[in-house]
């Protein structure tokens, strides 16, 4: 079927091939919901009973809703954080900040065995772009997924490598947001 110039596969052979080919997903951009995007698909996942693991860089902070709700939707879902409480400099990084990140990039190897069927890679991008972690050694681990896994890279600053390597690369625009008319963060829609 080829609906307004769609190149969406429909047999169920290729739809077939799809469901056991590996996936990699960019969400990307200076706008909100790259992390809600990638939690989004992991509540739709978890729903089909599928196991996901969500690994985040420089977060640390434990009253995040996704934080809060990992041991509620366990076994289906793991959350682990390699990042302080605070938000990193990301002009000047600190030594820890350089730590965790390698700590999370170790553990990431590690988790990858469990074979979730998702796995997202938090503020992955970002890590990147600031030096934290080597884009030649993400690239290396994206070649050596398993088939079966599907990946999400979230964060500002994606690297264009990152973008070409992925099957589906989301862009989020900065529009407007309420913090230019003082409103502060809030509990549940805003962390």
């Amino acid at each position: 079927m080829e609906a307004g110039g769609s190149r969406f596969l429909t047999s169920d052979v290729q739809y077939a091939c799809l469901k056991t080919k590996k996936m990699i997903h960019v969400y990307t951009g200076e706008g909100e919901g790259k992390t809600i995007s990638a939690l989004g698909l992991a509540l739709r996942a978890i729903g089909h009973g599928q196991k996901v693991v969500m690994i985040q860089f420089m977060k640390g902070r434990k009253n995040t809703g996704e934080y809060l709700i990992a041991k509620r939707l366990s076994p289906e879902f793991e959350l682990y954080q390699f990042g302080g409480e605070d938000f990193i400099d990301v002009e000047n990084p600190d030594k820890i900040d350089f730590e965790l990140a390698e700590r999370g990039f170790s553990f990431l190897k590690e988790i990858v065995k469990k074979k979730p069927d998702l796995l997202i890679l938090d503020e992955i991008n970002l890590a990147i772009a600031v030096g934290l972690l080597k884009l030649d050694s993400v690239l290396d681990f994206l070649d050596e997924i398993p088939t079966e896994m599907t990946v999400i890279l979230t964060g500002r600053r994606a690297p264009k490598e990152l973008i070409k390597r992925s099957d589906l690369a989301t862009e989020m625009k900065y529009i407007k947001h309420p913090f230019e008319r003082g409103i502060e963060a809030r509990e549940g829609l805003d962390y």
